[in-house]
Parts: structure tokens; sequence; C-alpha cells
């Protein structure tokens, strides 16, 4: 399906943990009717305390408060803070909490990866940042990089009826009765923006988001510049990349450049030969970990949100992005990337390449055919 835009938005970017979490505290307290939470991860440190502190004060004094994690991402949620937000009176759900340690199923790898909080149905937020404390305690004055936005306006009406979906259906799986948010959506103009909220799930938005992104990379007609976490493209992207590259546009990825999951990090450098030898730029980010999964196109066009580029977010989780189409917020985002590449990160070239050692470069050639693999054991016949 085709990403379906609607004006007179306000959207805020906020940018890292700095902003994120004060911001959806804030919006938790001033909550009067309802607060809905949908995360990946839901850790039991200090930014996960303070949260659920604030979920439970909302539970407390009356709002309908509803909490949905992941079973593997919040594996220690129900264990660790669930009791606490049950007991304040919230109701909490976890999403697949089955994990099969030993199967590699695609059942069992499509997961709850979305990150979206809407307050009272008058503002939500979308994108890509954990409930999570995201300070590296080896470099305390560099959070993990990440992005996502505060949203006023029509947009509050898809972000709802998404949230209120879910609920529905991972309720009935746990025989419990669904549940509405109380108060009406607030869908009048608020602002100037005009944007667009997308989903990807195994039924009837597959592709919307990469559909998004290759609709988007086709019209570009002088710059493309894609920050994220996890980029493993399959050869829709790819050629739509090279396309865009071969006929003048500037492209450039920021990357992660620390090593978080090792796997995933060789195969990602195995794209590296061909996409620099096609004139594409990649910067690594090494100040902090990188989380971002944004993008900017022609300075004009902009996604914030949780899904990555590759065959995990692709393929097989459930993601949600905010597509904006505002020369404004492009341009903040876009300011904000240069200041990442200019102060955290480091241009390749196709001699850092060919100055790794052979070994190197087979390691990565290997780990990028068992990621293609692993996903065609899992049942999606590899990425596409």
């Amino acid at each position: 399906m085709r990403a379906e835009y609607l004006d007179g938005n306000a959207i805020t970017l906020l940018e890292t943990g700095g902003d994120f979490f004060p911001a959806l505290i804030a919006a938790i307290d001033a909550a009067r009717h309802s607060f809905q939470l949908e995360t990946y991860i839901f850790e039991d440190d200090t930014v996960g305390a303070a949260v659920a502190d604030a979920l439970c004060r909302a539970a407390r004094r009356g709002v309908v408060v509803r909490v949905l994690v992941d079973g593997f991402g919040a594996a220690d949620f129900a264990r660790a803070l669930a009791p606490r937000l049950k007991a304040a009176g919230a109701g909490v759900l976890v999403y697949r909490p089955e994990i099969a340690r030993f199967r590699l199923h695609r059942e069992r790898l499509r997961r709850l990866h979305r990150k979206l909080a809407l307050a009272d149905s008058r503002v939500a937020f979308v994108g890509g940042i954990n409930i999570i404390d995201d300070i590296d305690p080896a470099a305390p004055a560099a959070p993990r990089f990440d992005y996502a936005v505060r949203v006023e306006g029509p947009l509050l009406a898809p972000i709802h009826h998404s949230m209120a979906r879910l609920w529905q259906l991972v309720s009935l799986t746990r025989l419990r009765r669904g549940f509405r948010p109380s108060a009406p959506v607030s869908a009048n103009s608020r602002g100037s923006l005009r944007a667009a909220f997308v989903v990807r799930d195994n039924l009837r938005h597959r592709h919307d988001i990469e559909n998004a992104y290759l609709e988007a990379i086709g019209r570009a007609r002088s710059e493309i510049l894609i920050a994220n976490a996890y980029f493993l493209p399959g050869g829709r992207f790819r050629r739509a990349l090279l396309d865009a590259a071969a006929r003048g546009v500037r492209v450039t990825v920021l990357l992660q450049g620390r090593v978080e999951y090792l796997l995933q990090h060789y195969a990602t450098q195995a794209l590296y030969e061909g996409l620099l030898q096609a004139g594409i730029r990649i910067f690594e980010y090494h100040r902090s970990y990188l989380h971002a999964k944004v993008a900017v196109i022609d300075c004009c066009w902009a996604t914030v949100g949780s899904s990555n580029i590759d065959p995990f977010s692709l393929l097989l989780a459930r993601e949600a992005n905010v597509f904006v189409d505002d020369r404004g917020f492009a341009a903040q985002l876009r300011q904000s990337l240069d200041t990442a590449m200019r102060d955290g990160a480091r241009e390749l070239s196709c001699e850092d390449w060919q100055r790794k050692s052979w070994l190197e470069r087979l390691a990565s050639r290997l780990a990028y055919r068992l990621v293609r693999l692993l996903i065609a054991i899992a049942g999606q016949g590899g990425p596409h």
C-alpha cells in the first residue's frame, strides 16, 4: 500500500534519549485519560525505572495505562517491571513471549520492534529509541545516537488505530478483553507539516516501509542521506541506491562503526566494495553506538522510525516509521546528521577495503552469506 500523507501536523525532532525521555515522561505525567506504550526493550535500569514510575503514577490517578513489550527484546520485563505496573493498575501484555532457543523459524523471529507511545490520543511519539539507558559507560559524554519524533495533529488517527488494533490482537491470543482509550482522537490541525505514518507487519503491510523508501529514492534528483544502525539491504534496495548514484544523485550512508553484533557487522561490510565503487559515500560512526533509522532525500523528504534496512526489519518484524514531506523538518534532520558525521564519524574509501587482509574480506563475505542462509532457513527465501 502507498503511504497516505496527511496535512496539518506538528512534528518535533527528538535527538537521543536526552530529548526523548524527558518529553515522554512529561507526556505520561500530563495524561488524564489514557496512555499507551509499545517498545521492543523495556530495561530495568535508571531510565526504565523512571518511565515505569511515571506509568505507575498515571495508573494510580485513574489514567488507563497499557504497556505492550516484545517477549525477546524485553525478556526480563515480566519479572522485573511488570509486577509493579500491574500492582498500580496498568495493563501489561507481552508480544510473543515464548522463545524457541534451539529452533530458527519465522514465527519465532517475528518480533515487535516498533517504538510508539500515545497520550490521551492527543500527542504521540514514534521513533527508534527503546526504554533503556542510552549512556555508554565507556563514553558517558556520547549517548547512543538515535532519534524519535513527537507528533500532534491528524497523524494521530492512524497511530491510534494501529496501536489499538495490535493491543486487540495480542489480547485475543491471551484470551483477554481488548482496549480502546476513553479519550477521542484529536485529529485537528496542529501545524503545517505533511506526513505519513507507515507500518510493516506480516499481513496487509508487508512491504509498505520498504516501498515508501524505494519510491522516495526513485524520485531523488540531488541527494540521498541514510543513517541506519543495521544496514543489509536486499537486491531491490541496493539496485535503487546504485541507480540513483548512476544518474548523478549524491548518495551517502552513515553506518555503525562499533561492533555491537559481530555477524551483522561483518555482513554489512561485505557490501562496502560495491557501494564505494559505484560512488556511494560511506561513513562509519564511532563516537558512540549508532541506533538511528532515519533518512533525508533532496532536502525536502525525511523519515524517522524503528525500521532498519535489513532482513529482520524489512521481512520479519513489526515496525513503524513517520515519513515527513517538509523542507524545514528535513533540513533540521540533515543538519543533525551533518554534525554527527563531522564530529563522530570517519569516511571510508575503496582503499580502506582493499587494505583489509584477505581473511577479513573473507569473513565479511561468509558473514553475509550466512545471514542470507539464516533468513532462508527461517522460511522467507532470503533477502529480496
